[in-house]
């Protein structure tokens, strides 16, 4: 019977924790590891396509109960048109073997299972290496990262290494907004002991910096006439959004790191009629909550300018949603970024956290003061780009660092 490891130190240790050893496990699994990658990969799960989510997401269950077997404890969020969360709770193991059932000692893993990809995709694209890169649809964002957290927890089990409990949390609308995911986020990092995101890495790198996002659809509704015939007939929504629009950009703010971008403006149906309706759709990212507040109430303030203000033809709708604050180090993030550091040291690897322009799951937990590390997940390049890959070589590593995390929360709580 293999005994159960002790937290005295050793020369292959970080604080009782093998580092090197739950790398190699994980190598030693990799083709186990990759053949489950596939498997969720090839389960399609576009964003807006509930029946793919609902499939996609029982694909997810079944592997993790084959991972890590029934959970103590599970319970499903219907997301309405969006996909349904997933809660999902195992025990942790203490130093003498017992389990450890503390949902306040939990590690909560926030993974979302939905992609950018439409149905279909996997047809021409499906999961495929090409050297050292292992490319196909979502397998950088972020569906490496669920099976890592599942490996991560199967290597400590394996080795007998003492760990906090896991919660996995699978969310099915991270890329359009967590709409349904956020209340589910929030609550469950508020009963952690830490959170952990395994989005992709910065090249190895994990993230303490994103920014905050504001999405605003902006609408003018006009009159339709002939534009040869009766011009003056009509009242044009493309020319009366087109003169606000400089108006939405005048709110961005380079020296508060503020941009705003109108990245589509539709309008009129034929190039001889004049527009009864134009649409824009505006981004802003943010570094400053200030900025966020500062910027939804601007664009709520937007009025069309003269003269199609006096135009009583002309009528401009606003919709603002401040998707989420941004995120920057906070004194609990900070605390649980010095345990990566101390882990990757025993790997032989240096951290340096970035700072990206994306934001994630993460913003919502570092708003609210709790701790979390994002960017844990796949070394690779191309999220929602057809070059979308993995780095098989850093799999090992990836998985054995998230998975001394959770070895080094039972450890230091």
């Amino acid at each position: 019977m293999e005994s159960t490891p002790t937290t005295s130190a050793r020369p292959d240790s970080v604080a009782g924790i093998p580092m090197p050893a739950l790398r190699n496990h994980a190598a030693a699994h990799q083709e186990q590891l990759l053949e489950d990658l596939r498997r969720i990969v090839h389960a399609e799960t576009p964003s807006h396509d509930k029946a793919l989510l609902d499939a996609g997401l029982e694909e997810v269950r079944t592997l993790a109960v084959e991972r890590l077997g029934e959970p103590l404890a599970e319970a499903r969020t219907d997301g309405g048109v969006h996909g349904d969360v997933l809660d999902l709770r195992w025990p942790g193991r203490d130093i003498d073997g017992g389990e450890v059932t503390d949902l306040g000692a939990s590690v909560l893993s926030v993974c979302h299972y939905d992609t950018v990809w439409p149905a279909g995709t996997i047809t021409d694209w499906p999961l495929a290496a090409d050297g050292d890169r292992l490319t196909g649809p979502g397998v950088l964002d972020m569906k490496f990262g669920i099976v890592q957290t599942l490996w991560a927890v199967r290597a400590l089990r394996e080795l007998g290494v003492p760990h906090a409990p896991l919660r996995l949390l699978l969310t099915g609308d991270e890329e359009i907004g967590s709409t349904a995911g956020r209340p589910a986020i929030e609550a469950a990092a508020a009963q952690s002991a830490l959170t952990l995101v395994p989005e992709p890495s910065a090249a190895g790198q994990p993230k303490d910096r994103r920014k905050g996002m504001v999405f605003a659809d902006l609408t003018v509704h006009g009159v339709q006439a002939h534009a040869g015939l009766e011009p003056e007939k009509g009242a044009s929504a493309v020319h009366a959004l087109a003169a606000v629009v400089p108006d939405v950009v005048a709110l961005a703010s380079p020296d508060h790191g503020t941009t705003v971008t109108v990245g589509t403006f539709h309008g009129g149906t034929s190039r001889n009629v004049v527009a009864g309706q134009a649409t824009c759709q505006v981004d802003v990212r943010v570094t400053e909550a200030a900025e966020q507040d500062r910027v939804a109430e601007g664009l709520r303030a937007l009025r069309l300018p003269e003269p199609h203000a006096a135009d009583p033809r002309l009528r401009l709708e606003i919709a603002v949603d401040a998707n989420r604050p941004p995120m920057n180090p906070t004194r609990a993030s900070r605390a649980a970024m010095a345990r990566v550091e101390r882990l990757a040291a025993g790997l032989g690897r240096r951290i340096t956290p970035a700072a990206v322009g994306g934001a994630s799951d993460a913003n919502f937990v570092s708003a609210l003061g709790l701790p979390v590390l994002d960017g844990l997940g796949a070394v690779g390049e191309g999220p929602h780009a057809v070059h979308e890959h993995i780095l098989v070589s850093e799999i090992a590593p990836q998985t054995a660092l998230l998975a001394g995390l959770l070895a080094d929360v039972a450890a230091r709580p």
